[in-house]
């Protein structure tokens, strides 16, 4: 069955110009204007890739670190033992440990957003693949979060780090913020998250590599933009 939008929703829609492509300043201010839920909203970022996710080699994966923040409050777990775990504590790594913290995993405890660990505990927490890699939870070198810099890693998932990676149907859907901060911080946030996804793009892609980007906020309908002024913001 069609998916039936609310009075509200169906109200927002009618302040998008049919066939428009906006302008990436346009569409922030425009998504603001279209805001009605009562808490403050993220804003996201979705992009249609010109890759194949089937083929190993055209698979779309990495990090951006959001100048703005996410603007929510990371809760950070490291799994480390002995100089790395201090290290880790003092970056402001919320949950710190090995053993004790596998445990509290199988039996099912995920009260955390990302999870760093050194290299060589990595052989120990293999066996949560099953429980934290459907979640996206599960340390991985390409995303920076199995690393011996453990410090930096901390730093950087509370400050404001994102992982993307594309969906079987060529799909990015990336946070970028929230709604309530100003339209120069979206902004950069959004500048931030297309150049990394520029600089993951694979060398087997062909053609065009970004199709088409549209901005949404929570319960939104999506703006799309001009795809020449979204891909600009890189610089």
């Amino acid at each position: 069955m069609p998916k039936k939008h609310g009075k509200k929703y169906l109200e927002a829609l009618k302040l998008l110009e049919p066939g428009k492509l906006y302008q990436p300043q346009e569409a922030v201010s425009l998504l603001k204007k279209m805001n009605y839920v009562k808490f403050d909203p993220t804003l996201e970022i979705h992009m249609r890739l010109g890759v194949d996710p089937r083929h190993a080699d055209q698979m779309v994966r990495g990090v951006a670190l959001l100048p703005a923040g996410t603007g929510k409050e990371v809760k950070v777990l490291v799994f480390a033992q002995g100089e790395k775990a201090r290290e880790a504590e003092v970056a402001g790594a919320d949950f710190v440990g090995l053993d004790d913290l596998i445990k509290q995993i199988e039996n099912d405890w995920l009260g955390f957003d990302v999870a760093i660990a050194t290299p060589d505990v990595m052989p120990k927490i293999g066996r949560l693949g099953r429980k934290l890699g459907p979640r996206g939870l599960m340390p991985n070198p390409k995303t920076g979060t199995v690393t011996m810099d453990v410090a930096r890693a901390v730093r950087e998932a509370k400050a404001g780090r994102v992982e993307f990676r594309v969906d079987r149907t060529g799909l990015l859907h990336v946070p970028a913020g929230k709604l309530s901060f100003s339209d120069e911080a979206l902004l950069s946030n959004l500048a931030a998250i297309i150049d990394a996804v520029m600089r993951a793009k694979p060398a087997s892609s062909k053609g065009a590599y970004i199709r088409n980007v549209v901005l949404a906020s929570t319960m939104s309908p999506g703006v799309p933009l001009d795809l020449q002024s979204a891909l600009s913001l890189r610089a």
